[in-house]
């Protein structure tokens, strides 16, 4: 009996720490809900910050300090500013100067840097005699300070310019992609946008193929095909470099779900991957299909759609957009979405109920 308790605490304990929390304020306190809309921790600071790494920032008094998930003080206020934590490691503020701290609170010594940065990755950048280079949560230099530029890793790869040209390194500060570019996209998947000369192209692994005529290129999304623009027009390119949708629309976002919006004329519609439409162009503005394979639409307001056209949830609310780096879409991720109606916010589910079916005079993104 006393083994069958403790591992229901283990794993009770295990799920409180995983799911993941909205910051809410409700009149002039603020709280945290779960993805159900029932309170995890009950509205009762003044000022506080949304989840990151497990822990939120509260401020009590004059200074910061920190809550787990429970809603216990982790942290005791001790500090004048505080960044989030990255990685069990948080840069904060104290008698007038910036370190960094661990999940204890414990003062950490890192190398020097003229600059104190987030870490992201396992890795935060410093600066050195004006240079960039990164070490990790170790304190270990992994990166010399050797770059102009890098800016934040991911998915395990970041941007990095030196002398006015452009590649690609990973966490180990091993080149991907050579610095001989004038400018250069994320690299998701193996595969980048760049620009040589006037010549803009793709880069599969480390070959460079010109996309003819083109003279703007965006980032790959989820799919291995991404717009690019010809002569005014958009159209849409493979890895290999060739127009596989010639460039037509004024318009155009990136593909999910085999489907992408465009615009001709003001009107937005989503065309399959032939180029041809699946969904006539009806909307005033639309937004890619996030993997809960629902699309915003806006008519005079945002509604959803669903992969057929049919408008499952009305157009009514207003919509922000969504969940950190490599969710940029607008709209849903993992089943809720946060809405505005009549000057509150709450979140939907993907049937359109209002989560706990309440609203708030703010809400945060739901962050772990």
């Amino acid at each position: 009996m006393k083994k069958i308790i403790i591992f229901s605490l283990f794993f009770l304990g295990q799920s409180i720490f995983a799911q993941k929390l909205a910051l809410v304020k409700e009149k002039a306190k603020i709280g945290y809900i779960d993805t159900s809309g029932t309170y995890s921790i009950e509205p009762n600071f003044d000022t506080s910050k949304s989840f990151s790494d497990g822990l939120a920032a509260v401020k009590i008094g004059k200074f910061w300090g920190f809550i787990g998930k429970d809603g216990k003080m982790e942290i005791e206020p001790a500090f004048s500013n505080v960044k989030d934590f990255h990685d069990g490691i948080c840069m904060v503020e104290s008698d007038g100067g910036w370190y960094y701290i661990n999940k204890k609170g414990e003062k950490l010594t890192m190398p020097s840097s003229d600059k104190l940065y987030d870490f992201n990755e396992g890795l935060a950048l410093m600066k050195v005699a004006g240079k960039i280079g990164a070490f990790d949560t170790n304190g270990k230099v992994i990166i010399p300070a050797e770059y102009d530029v890098i800016k934040p890793f991911n998915n395990g790869f970041a941007k990095v310019s030196k002398k006015g040209q452009w590649g690609i390194i990973d966490t180990t500060g091993k080149v991907t992609v050579p610095l001989e570019y004038d400018n250069i996209g994320e690299y998701v998947n193996g595969i980048t946008w760049a620009q040589k000369g006037d010549a803009y192209g793709i880069i599969d692994g480390d070959l460079f193929r010109e996309l003819e005529g083109a003279d703007d290129i965006w980032d790959f999304g989820s799919q291995s095909i991404t717009y690019a623009r010809k002569n005014g027009k958009v159209g849409f390119t493979d890895k290999t470099g060739n127009w596989i949708i010639e460039p037509k629309f004024d318009k155009a976002r990136a593909f999910n779900q085999n489907l992408a919006p465009v615009s001709v004329g003001g009107k937005w519609g989503y065309i399959g991957l032939d180029g041809n439409y699946v969904i006539e162009p009806a909307y005033n503005d639309a937004e890619v299909f996030s993997d809960d394979r629902l699309a915003p639409v806006k008519g005079k307001s945002w509604g959803f759609i669903d992969p057929s056209g049919k408008l499952v949830i009305p157009m009514e609310y207003d919509i922000t957009v969504s969940f950190g780096f490599n969710e940029k879409n607008k709209g849903f991720n993992d089943g809720v979405s946060r809405v505005k109606k009549s000057g509150k916010w709450s979140f939907i589910d993907t049937s359109g109920n209002i989560l706990g079916n309440k609203w708030f005079y703010n809400a945060e993104l739901f962050q772990n």
